[in-house]
């Protein structure tokens, strides 16, 4: 007879449910509290001298939003008891999925903290020490906040708290039901393995007697039952080949829908947990990445981090992951990911003892092509990842597979397979059940190749972590029939054996070649504009500070200020963490990073001033010119001298004149021809009589003609017409206008500030209502036009630049930007035709489809780029270059810039206000290559800047490869040497010798880590496409 017909797994359930009520002997019932309120919310704050002037009772509701109390009770425990344990119980609120929002706490005992209190934690298991001891618990609770939108309390209820016994043997049937239940859930019924597992457990429950509930027979015959189930598995085969390795993990967002302090808190709940569980479960393994963390733990809880220290001593606790946090790839530039390896590294290894051989990004929306060099040159040799699983078109083809960089470099990358309750996407923070074991395998695209899988379990995005059931669970599983048997194991370890399994396979295993574009979350390259722009602004005056600082030490002996910019650095790269920077926090989130950018630039500014005061001597009518860039090329620069004078010359060196320019705001634009690469120059300053400057440009009717150009507006302020007249062409498409500025209604699917879908295209309106046009220079040098235009909210302030002998038509802008749930680009059809565009990375730069062929062209539909994009033939072509933007469109002739983004959650604000930014059309002869377009960017977001007094003309690095640019410039983090960092951007095999005015005394090779030396006999050597370069040089 069928044992379906009796409906005997729910029947099951339902016996489940009643077994779990006699687990817990509820020997003191707590019943209230003493309380008192933490009205300052510190950070680390202890119990020690709370004034408890309140009570709280079971049953009671408290309520806030980012809310602090305190709870204190005073417990005389119970003595010991065979077969058991002391447990206390705790329910104290609601904790949202994953603890995005919602109730937390921190529980003390004896005034040290213990574990970690939420919905998800509700037990904490005693020591038998404490049998018949008074001992005290304070709970720190905090009511958390809403999960980003609309600022709201949240209210919680006290409803239960007990000090009692774990009866281990009734437990022991329960979770082993469960696993039992769960495991036939993911077996069809006709799986060999299915009928008698159903049998064993229905055998067992049948003998239970539950004629008295609770009774002394009812609970001898549950551990009746308990041995009837455990003999009856111990006789079945496993029978699954498969092997999961389990390591616990707690994905902590740095800041997210809570603030940094927030996550302060969070690390030191999750990891006492952590450590407070591994007492009762030695075979328990954690991970947790993100030296940023333990920086902070080490600082706020010293207690709990020696005991870290101690278990990552043990083997029990690895700390990996290779970057300082989990940094977001799309925005931060080349540099900023080497230095989030390389104080990363260098924490991990001088705190643990080791750097990681594994890069742990799991929740990462994109990854830059020259990640694969960036990682192998930093000691990593292999990336995990689980995000890209969330891809809106394309599955990627495989999940264990060589990337390939772009510059050939590889690394074993490896994909989490763990399935998401009811989607198809992978999750990252597993829970321990059947069905993620079961569908880990299943999602698995590379069978043939691996055939073990690695599981991270625990509660994760806002911490919380793994639960005594999550261990427990474990347990059952690996011992059940029908499913892989789960083992604790490393991170470490798993990535070593399966670079050990992929080295001996005779299978093919893939190489993918190309970034890896995430098709999703494509509106964080510009969501909280600010932030973006604040971060560009500091990566490059981070390299100005440095040189400079480089300099001072090598002319005037000056102390290289290592700890300040390691502040500026940390300060950087904290930042951006992957919902940071991309702009999918909370309000309070920024809130504290324009703080902290502002502590940033102040900082970094200030020392920049020093050390520029520190380098040149005091002159009359003498200004210094600095020039960052690699190259030494034609260059304009606004200075504002100290000399007021009505008519000004500026003279070189040589006392040359140079061509200069009064402009409306008082301020001089002049022209310099060749500043001495990574150099100064000093100009001086005279007055003069006043000389009739002979404009370059004509202008009238709408029409400019210009040395490069003859150009046309429309009455809505748009190019109706670029006339390039040096290449005899024109830019613009046929019939096409140019700077338009079009807004789109921007409503995504799911995620307001992360996300653009495709449809946004559907609706669009141009913003043409132009209020005002006026000249405001018209020189020698310069032209330009400012236009002021609105639209039903928002209001743009445009200063459109021409310029003598540059190409460049520069767009200075400033936007009232008032609208919401709108998405603002500008646009430029242009007369050029090509099936490729390529777009300014880290490191280098990639080719895009500018067609949608197939799906996935289609789904890159919006892309990232740093400071240009180029739609080029072979003989012409157009870039756009940007000073703080990040993401960009070309479709078929149409350059695309995305200004803008009007989210409304998670922060209800975002982007409301002013914003200035520059932008730039650069059409050029040959493709972007021959038109120096990496150059005349860098020039946009890098220009020469200036300070009082004089310097003898100098050049601290010189090139001779066109195609390579210095990076950095900086004190090697030991103290030994000037570290040079370079790469190659135009895709080609070449040679380069470095020099500088300085004595070049010696010069060897390093990784990014500046370590694994190889001396060179002469600063001459071979690079190789998009290669990065990293030496230690000494100078005399």
């Amino acid at each position: 007879m069928s044992i379906a017909m009796f409906f005997t797994k729910d029947k099951l359930r339902g016996r489940l449910d009643e077994v779990a009520l006699y687990r817990y002997e509820k020997t003191y019932p707590i019943q209230k509290f003493q309380a008192a309120e933490d009205m300052d919310g510190e950070i680390a704050a202890r119990p020690n001298n709370v004034l408890y002037d309140n009570e709280l009772t079971i049953g009671e509701n408290w309520s806030g939003r980012d809310r602090y109390v305190w709870l204190k009770t005073t417990i005389t425990f119970p003595d010991t008891k065979t077969g058991t344990r002391l447990i206390g119980y705790f329910d104290f609120g609601n904790t949202g999925d994953g603890h995005n929002s919602g109730f937390e706490s921190l529980l003390f005992v004896n005034g040290e903290p213990y574990q970690g209190v939420d919905q998800n934690h509700r037990e904490v298991l005693f020591p038998d020490s404490f049998a018949e001891k008074k001992v005290e618990l304070v709970f720190r609770l905090w009511s958390g906040l809403e999960g980003g939108g609309t600022p709201t309390i949240q209210t919680h209820q006290l409803k239960e708290a007990f000090i009692g016994y774990l009866n281990l043997v009734i437990d022991d049937l329960y979770f082993t039901s469960k696993a039992t239940l769960k495991t036939l859930d993911q077996l069809e019924e006709k799986n060999p393995t299915y009928a008698p597992l159903l049998q064993a457990i229905n055998r067992a429950y049948l003998a239970i007697d539950w004629s008295t509930p609770g009774s002394e027979q009812n609970l001898a015959s549950m551990a009746t039952a308990n041995q009837i189930l455990q003999a009856a598995l111990e006789k079945m085969p496993k029978n699954f080949p498969i092997k999961v390795a389990a390591v616990g993990h707690t994905h902590i967002d740095v800041a997210w829908l809570w603030r940094l302090k927030h996550t302060r808190e969070k690390a030191a709940r999750s990891f006492s947990t952590v450590l407070h569980l591994m007492e009762d479960y030695p075979e328990y393994l954690f991970l947790q990445s993100q030296p940023q963390l333990y920086a902070y733990i080490k600082e706020d809880y010293p207690e709990i981090y020696a005991k870290i220290k101690a278990k990552i001593s043990e083997g029990a606790w690895e700390a990996d992951g290779g970057m300082w946090l989990e940094a977001d790839c799309n925005i931060p530039s080349g540099e900023s990911l080497v230095r989030q390896m390389l104080y990363g590294q260098k924490f991990l290894r001088e705190e643990f003892g080791k750097p990681s051989s594994f890069l742990w990004l799991p929740d990462v929306f994109g990854y830059s092509w020259a990640l694969p060099q960036i990682l192998r040159k930093s000691g990593i040799k292999t990336f995990m990842t689980t995000k890209i699983s969330w891809n809106q078109y394309n599955r990627m083809p495989h999940d264990t597979f060589q990337w390939r960089g772009m510059d050939g470099t590889e690394i074993l990358t490896h994909f989490i397979t763990v399935p998401e309750k009811n989607s198809r996407i992978s999750t990252y923070n597993g829970k321990m059940t059947a069905r993620e074991l079961v569908g880990l395998w299943d999602k698995y695209q590379d069978k043939e190749v691996n055939q073990e899988l690695l599981l991270a379990y625990g509660y994760g995005d806002g911490g919380g972590g793994v639960n005594r059931e999550m261990l427990e669970m474990r347990r059952r599983y690996d011992a059940m029939p029908g499913i892989p048997e789960v083992k604790p194991k490393s991170a470490t370890t798993y990535f070593n054996d399966l670079h050990e399994t992929i080295n001996a396979t005779d299978q093919y295993v893939h190489t993918w070649n190309g970034e890896l574009y995430f098709e999703y979350h494509r509106g964080t390259y510009t969501s909280q504009a600010f932030t973006k722009k604040m971060n560009r602004k500091i990566e490059l005056g981070l390299r100005n500070s440095e040189w400079l600082s480089v300099l001072a030490n090598l002319k005037q002996g000056i102390t290289y200020p290592t700890e300040k910019l390691a502040g500026i650095w940390q300060i950087l790269l904290r930042n951006q963490f992957h919902d940071i920077i991309p702009g999918s926090s909370i309000k309070e989130v920024y809130d504290d990073a324009l703080i902290e950018y502002t502590e940033a630039a102040v900082e970094n500014n200030a020392l920049i001033s020093n050390q520029l005061t520190n380098l040149t001597t005091d002159a009359d009518q003498k200004i210094t010119l600095w020039n960052s860039s690699t190259w030494s090329r034609p260059r304009y620069i606004e200075i504002s001298p100290d000399n007021q004078a009505a008519h000004l010359a500026f003279y070189d060196e040589n006392n040359t004149p140079l061509p200069a320019q009064k402009l409306a705001n008082n301020a001089w634009l002049i022209q310099h021809p060749n500043l001495p690469a990574l150099g100064a120059a000093t100009i001086s300053v005279k007055e003069t009589a006043n000389i009739l400057e002979q404009p370059s440009f004509h202008y009238k009717n709408n029409q400019l003609e210009t040395p490069f150009y003859q150009i046309t507006w429309n009455e809505a302020g748009q190019f109706t017409s670029i006339f390039d007249k040096k290449n005899n062409r024109q830019v613009l498409a046929e019939n096409a206008r140019g700077n338009v500025f079009q807004l789109f209604e921007d409503k995504p699917m799911w995620h307001d500030a992360w996300d653009i879908d495709l449809f946004y295209q559907e609706k669009q309106k141009e913003i043409s209502a132009l209020d005002s046009v006026e000249i405001t220079e018209n020189g020698p040098l310069q032209f330009t036009m400012k236009q002021v235009l609105h639209s039903e909210k928002s209001q743009i302030t445009q200063w459109i630049h021409f310029y003598h002998e540059s190409p460049e038509i520069r767009f200075e802008t400033e936007v009232d930007w008032r609208d919401r749930n709108q998405l603002l680009k500008v646009a430029f059809p242009v007369a050029v035709h090509a099936s490729e565009a390529s777009y300014d990375i880290q490191f280098g730069n990639v080719k895009r489809p500018t067609h949608w062929n197939t799906s996935w062209d289609y789904a890159r539909f919006e892309t990232v780029g740093h400071q240009w994009a180029d739609l080029s033939e072979k003989n012409y072509g157009v870039s756009l270059l940007n000073d703080s933007k990040y993401g960009y469109d070309i479709k078929d002739s149409t350059i695309r810039l995305t200004l803008l983004k009007a989210a409304g959650y998670p922060d209800p604000d975002a982007d409301l206000g002013i914003h200035q930014f520059t932008y730039s059309l650069y059409p050029h002869q040959g493709d972007f290559l021959d038109g120096e377009t990496v150059q005349a960017a860098w020039e946009l977001n890098n220009p020469i800047f200036s300070s009082n007094g004089e310097i003898q003309s100098f050049s601290l690095f010189q090139v001779t490869n066109p195609y390579v640019m210095i990076d950095s410039i900086k004190q090697a983090e030991d103290g030994d040497g000037i570290i040079l960092r370079l790469h190659e951007f135009a895709g080609t095999h070449g040679e380069v010798t470095i020099a500088s005015d300085y004595t070049i005394t010696s010069i060897t090779e390093c990784n990014l880590l500046e370590e694994n030396e190889t001396s060179l006999s002469n600063p001459t050597f071979a690079v190789a496409p998009f290669e990065i370069k990293t030496y230690r040089i000494h100078l005399a």
